[in-house]
């Protein structure tokens, strides 16, 4: 098993999507046009949480819990600012409308050899909630902090050697 370090991956802001009441696929995003959103410097948490349900059984005097519906939490990102790259500029555009966009994370992890290979994705849509400027100390870089509601679930595509 071979470990990967979190430097190297990309995040990539797509088109809009709508949400739908099934869980997507990876062709869901073939026609998604991406830009990389540039300065990444911090990833967010991204992954399936289920609500949970408790009900109160007097005769048994316990709480029995069931697992409720799930939430893919928000992703809370950081980047240096880049004032002209074009996927931050989408990503503000986007924190500006009630729309769900496509979201795509390559993985640090391309096998080392093959014919074309390919790292792994995670691909979801998401709401853009927020895309704050951030200040800090006189040796920092200034910073956006952007979240994102993940409204779907999170499709895995592992990483291929392309032979």
């Amino acid at each position: 098993m071979s470990l990967y370090p979190v430097a190297g991956c990309k995040i990539y802001i797509g088109t809009a999507l709508d949400d739908k009441s099934t869980d997507f696929v990876e062709s869901d995003f073939s026609s998604v046009t991406w830009k990389e959103i540039d300065g990444w410097q911090q990833m967010g948490t991204a992954g399936d949480t289920a609500q949970i349900i408790t009900t109160s059984l007097i005769n048994r005097n316990r709480d029995l819990k069931q697992k409720g519906t799930r939430n893919a939490g928000s992703m809370e990102n950081v980047f240096a600012i880049v004032p002209t790259d074009e996927g931050q500029i989408a990503l503000i555009a986007a924190e500006k409308t009630n729309l769900n966009y496509a979201f795509r994370i390559e993985l640090n992890d391309k096998p080392a050899s093959g014919a074309a290979p390919k790292p792994s994705q995670r691909l979801f849509v998401g709401l853009v909630t927020s895309a704050a400027e951030a200040g800090g100390e006189a040796n920092t870089m200034q910073m956006l902090n952007a979240t994102i509601e993940i409204n779907s679930n999170i499709v895995h595509v592992a990483a291929t050697s392309g032979d």
